[in-house]
């Protein structure tokens, strides 16, 4: 099922144009990373599709379209902004306030306080919370209704090393439930490491979208190595999949056509009476693709 569909979407603010046409889809299952530069149009989309900023053009829908906008949110669990609770309330006193603000029964309140690792702290003054035991509790929040999907705002924001490695397994945890997640996102290594799929958007267009691995192996490349580097070049650049060439140390960095396996150019080599001491497939990063699909960003705000 498609958990959100966003066809051409587009918000203009005067002369500012935050999104043009952008259009994805949400499958369930997914932990489906928004990223982008800050700036590049994320919480405008966020904001768009959960009904708090009205889109200058495009449409959405959430479930299929199965039912109305306004039910079909409920199933929707959110957090969008710093968390915001009662300061000398425990965890579990600000979690019955907001199960009372919502409508909601009191009796998930343990179920979400262990699957963000608070219920030791449970008793806790939030006052007395470290930023990442704060955003844990808004992630608890966001769960109390059981929804279908979580949608994240650059959940990491501001933690230090232990508390964005907390947060990276606690999503991971929810992902791996069976929970669909919708995570927005400047870090390009949490959006590596975290997300099955990825949409990298610049200045509010769509540059790349797909599964991870799909996006990093957009671009095919090989080190090569070998006694003779020089004449290998010269063979290389004459095999009409090879499309660059460029020196890495004592190696040869190769990028060729996606289709082209390392099998292949190997044998191309050795027909051409070379050999090769070192082959090796290299996996582009996803902090790689990003920089060269934003290269000439502007990466402010």
């Amino acid at each position: 099922m498609t958990v959100l569909e966003i066809t051409q979407l587009s918000k203009r603010y005067g002369k500012l144009q935050a999104l043009q046409e952008l259009s994805l889809q949400v499958r369930q299952g997914n932990i489906y990373g928004l990223l982008g530069p800050n700036g590049s149009g994320k919480t405008t989309t966020l904001g768009i599709i959960l009904g708090v900023i009205r889109a200058s053009g495009g449409s959405y829908r959430w479930f299929d379209g199965q039912q109305p906008e306004h039910l079909a949110r409920r199933r929707v669990g959110v957090l969008l902004e710093t968390p915001n609770f009662y300061p000398y309330l425990s965890a579990v006193k600000n979690l019955e306030v907001v199960a009372a603000i919502k409508g909601l029964g009191r009796e998930r309140i343990q179920t979400v306080l262990e699957q963000v690792n608070l219920w030791e702290r449970r008793d806790t003054p939030f006052r007395t919370y470290s930023l990442g035991m704060r955003q844990r509790l808004a992630v608890a929040a966001a769960l109390l209704s059981d929804p279908d999907i979580l949608v994240l705002d650059e959940p990491t924001n501001g933690l230090d090393p232990q508390g964005i490695a907390d947060m990276r397994q606690i999503i991971q945890a929810i992902g791996a439930s069976g929970k669909t997640i919708l995570l927005a996102s400047h870090i390009l290594d949490e959006v590596e490491k975290i997300c099955t799929q990825v949409a990298v958007i610049k200045r509010g267009k769509l540059l790349a979208a797909g599964d991870i691995e799909d996006v990093l192996r957009a671009e095919n490349r090989l080190l090569i190595g070998a006694s003779d580097l020089a004449a290998v070049q010269r063979c290389l650049e004459q095999h009409p999949q090879v499309q660059r060439i460029q020196p890495q140390g004592a190696l040869l960095e190769v990028i060729v056509d996606e289709n082209l396996a390392s099998e292949a150019l190997n044998r191309f080599v050795f027909e051409q009476g070379l050999s090769l001491s070192h082959l090796q497939q290299q996996r582009k990063g996803l902090e790689a693709t990003f920089l060269e699909l934003t290269a000439d960003d502007e990466h402010t705000a």
